[in-house]
């Protein structure tokens, strides 16, 4: 999907009340404490734009799973202080999402001040994009912005619906992702490589599908690797297997094969004799397991083999890990192919989730070009699919 959508510049916001959809689910302790703020922070673009122009901010977002029931120990409290800190100005927080606190304070909210409403998904309505729900959110604002990413993939009230009801434009983070991923996809700098890791074939099916028909290289890694690897004849030992699938592994390769595309599987394995972090690692050629052993990592041939693919690269796309990367014996793979892309002279993009996770956790995320924000949302990117969030915003 190539997506060219209005952003907060192209529209007048001075003096306008703007609803804007945030991405604020972050992780907290048992005591409520916010132990990642990073979406807070990757949030503040857009906010600090919109009160710079003068105008009256009402945020949202959803946090957890509370399933449309008012919990408290989902409440948006924590991030409301968090955002009056970084924003140096009195975030208030509403009781509800459109209930009487809601109205009021977004009644008196004036330009250059931001309030925020409780959880979204505190209302029944809206992971079922309720039309009366986005109709009571949008009654508050005269212009939508969409700027969580992380929720694109999913029509829901506060992600899709209120865009029926007002002007829809898109933040600086949305449009970030939209430009540098729909680049990639459309028109990338080659040789175009993309890197697909994580446990299941399932889950990527239709990303390995859809950029076998765009890539250069397509590389396998992680435990959906041993599906192709039994597909292919080869024996895996206890590794991770989608029986199911292994019709569908030879087919992709297949395709590759008919189109060129060099598809990349590993050389070899790092085995353990359980799954833990205490396994003592063994390296076993790939498709040549010991009957007792459980692969969790690429071994060194295919390190060397994957990075060399990586290093004359003009884009990279990588989504998954290339093992059990929170196993320090066994994140050895996916470390190395970090710092492969983190060297290459490539436009790297670090699709979200368990990726992303540990380009941050390895230190590598300052060297990456793009890391989206969003783990399911830039899947679906990936495969080709539209994005309800995105799709229900403003064409320049």
């Amino acid at each position: 999907m190539q997506y060219n959508k209005k952003s907060v510049e192209d529209i007048d916001v001075n003096g306008k009340k703007v609803i804007v959809r945030c991405d604020f689910n972050v992780p907290q302790d048992e005591n409520g404490r916010i132990t990642d703020d990073k979406r807070i922070v990757a949030s503040l673009e857009t906010i600090k734009y919109l009160l710079g122009h003068n105008a009256a901010v009402i945020l949202c977002s959803h946090l957890g799973r509370p399933k449309g029931e008012f919990n408290m120990k989902y409440t948006l409290a924590p991030v409301a202080e968090r955002l009056s800190e970084l924003l140096k100005t009195d975030v208030k927080l509403a009781k509800d999402v459109v209930g009487p606190d809601a109205k009021a304070l977004a009644a008196a909210v004036k330009p250059g001040e931001a309030i925020l409403l409780e959880n979204v998904r505190f209302e029944k309505g809206e992971e079922k994009n309720d039309a009366a729900l986005a109709r009571e959110m949008a009654s508050m604002a005269e212009i939508y912005v969409n700027d969580a990413f992380g929720t694109a993939h999913r029509a829901h009230a506060s992600t899709a619906g209120i865009a029926d009801y007002l002007p829809a434009v898109c933040g600086f983070l949305i449009n970030k992702e939209i430009s540098i991923m729909g680049k990639a996809l459309s028109d990338p700098a080659r040789p175009f490589v993309a890197i697909l890791g994580g446990a299941k074939v399932s889950d990527k099916i239709n990303v390995i599908n859809n950029l076998i028909d765009k890539c250069d290289t397509v590389i396998i890694g992680g435990g959906m690797a041993y599906t192709f690897s039994k597909a292919k004849g080869g024996s895996i030992g206890t590794s991770l297997c989608e029986e199911d699938k292994l019709e569908l592994a030879l087919g992709l390769i297949k395709k590759a094969e008919d189109k060129g595309v060099k598809l990349l599987l590993p050389l070899d394995t790092v085995c353990g004799d359980h799954f833990g972090a205490d396994a003592e690692p063994a390296v076993y050629e790939a498709g040549k397991l010991p009957d007792d052993m459980m692969g969790l990592d690429i071994g060194p041939k295919t390190v060397e083999l994957f990075s060399n693919a990586v290093a004359d690269a003009g884009t990279v796309v990588w989504n998954g890990p290339m093992g059990v990367f929170e196993f320090d014996k066994f994140a050895v793979g996916t470390k190395a192919v970090a710092k492969a892309i983190a060297g290459s002279k490539a436009v790297s993009i670090i699709g979200g989730g368990d990726s992303a996770a540990a380009v941050e956790k390895l230190g590598f995320a300052d060297k990456m070009t793009h890391i989206s924000t969003g783990g399911g949302a830039s899947l679906e990117f990936l495969e080709g699919l539209e994005l309800p969030g995105i799709a229900c915003l403003e064409d320049k």
